[in-house]
């Protein structure tokens, strides 16, 4: 077989262990996952109402337009449907936006760590990668500016950042919006936008209306608790969507998930309970940090990255064997590091207890 060489070099993405897996391999009745960043209340019970009335029939494939799904969420964001561009999942958006651009003749931005699947699919369009280190787990905007050339097709900015939590405050953003030449995409991931509370942030949504080089990413397998369903969708200017329809394959996003996602944005109801339970559980890690005199940054989203000084391994090998599934920071650029999605009141308790009794061994 005659493979891309640069998928050679790559490994698949590892996803999380997963509760059954854990749950047999140390004997143990109950595990409490905090490693992907899920809604630990789930969904709406909006959602749930409208699938068990749901009659669509199983052998027919899915709205390829994703009508339904459309007219509400550009109603609800107040932009043009052909504004809008639909995902399983935006990871898939990131994968039709490389498989579009990207090519061993151009090169792409971004910043490390961030989401490793901006450079991912970089790899295997064989694209040239420029990576920007963070500086203090934030974007080096000047740097990044200073990495385009020629050659660039797409700048990535994840914001908030994945895994740091961290954000890019609106009067940088528009500062970076202004340079970057206009035949430059910018993709600015927002999966984790709804738990954002910073004053400084921004609306992403009108920022796109004025900047034609500009695609926001966000996603329902966050906050809104469809990661099963995996729908994810972009929000740019008709040019930038009709230019990248092409690449997406047919019926990418299922019709189970068209219709649970239409029922999930009609409940903001169930967000606002959700972002305020997060921000309390982000309160309770914040405070065993101080407690412990562990480095942190303050996270504007549904996950903490805490620097435990030890190998992160380690510290996720011992939480796992007490039933709590996190993930090490050793592959996301943090060694030293574990990432924590924030649970409910009583998971975070369990793991932080699990945790302190841990580094009180060390």
């Amino acid at each position: 077989m005659r493979w891309k060489e640069q998928l050679l070099t790559l490994t698949p993405y590892q996803p999380g262990k997963s509760i059954e897996a854990v749950k047999k391999q140390y004997k143990l009745d109950q595990i409490v996952k905090l490693a992907s960043n899920e809604n630990p209340f789930g969904c709406s019970e909006q959602v749930m109402t409208a699938l068990q009335s749901n009659q669509t029939s199983l052998a027919i494939y899915p709205d390829g337009y994703a009508t339904t799904l459309r007219e509400t969420l550009a109603s609800f964001l107040q932009v043009d449907e052909e504004e809008l561009i639909f995902g399983n999942g935006s990871d898939n958006l990131i994968q039709i936006i490389s498989r579009a651009l990207l090519h061993p003749n151009a090169s792409t931005v971004m910043a490390t760590p961030s989401f490793s699947q901006y450079k991912h699919n970089a790899v295997i369009e064989g694209a040239i990668i420029k990576e920007v280190p963070l500086i203090n787990g934030e974007h080096d905007l000047e740097a990044m500016f200073a990495a385009i050339d020629e050659q660039t097709n797409v700048i990535w900015l994840c914001s908030p950042n994945n895994p740091t939590g961290t954000y890019i405050s609106e009067s940088k953003l528009i500062a970076f919006l202004d340079k970057v030449p206009s035949d430059i995409l910018v993709v600015l991931d927002e999966a984790y936008y709804e738990y954002v509370v910073a004053d400084d942030y921004y609306d992403s949504v009108k920022i796109a209306s004025k900047y034609e080089n500009l695609i926001v990413l966000r996603t329902f397998s966050k906050i809104y608790g469809l990661a099963a369903l995996r729908i994810g969708y972009g929000v740019a200017h008709r040019t930038i969507i009709k230019a990248l329809e092409p690449a997406r394959e047919p019926f990418n996003v299922n019709s189970l998930g068209q219709l649970a996602a239409s029922a999930a944005i009609k409940d903001q109801n169930f967000i606002n309970i959700c972002k305020e339970k997060n921000r309390q559980g982000l309160e309770q890690f914040y405070e065993f940090c101080r407690e412990y005199q562990l480095e942190f940054y303050p996270s504007q989203t549904n996950f903490i990255l805490i620097d435990c000084k030890i190998d992160g391994d380690q510290v996720f090998q011992s939480l796992l064997e007490k039933g709590y599934i996190v993930r090490s920071g050793k592959a996301l650029g943090f060694p030293t590091a574990v990432r924590i999605t924030v649970g409910s009141f009583e998971q975070n308790e369990g793991v932080l207890k699990a945790l302190g009794e841990f580094l009180a061994q060390k």
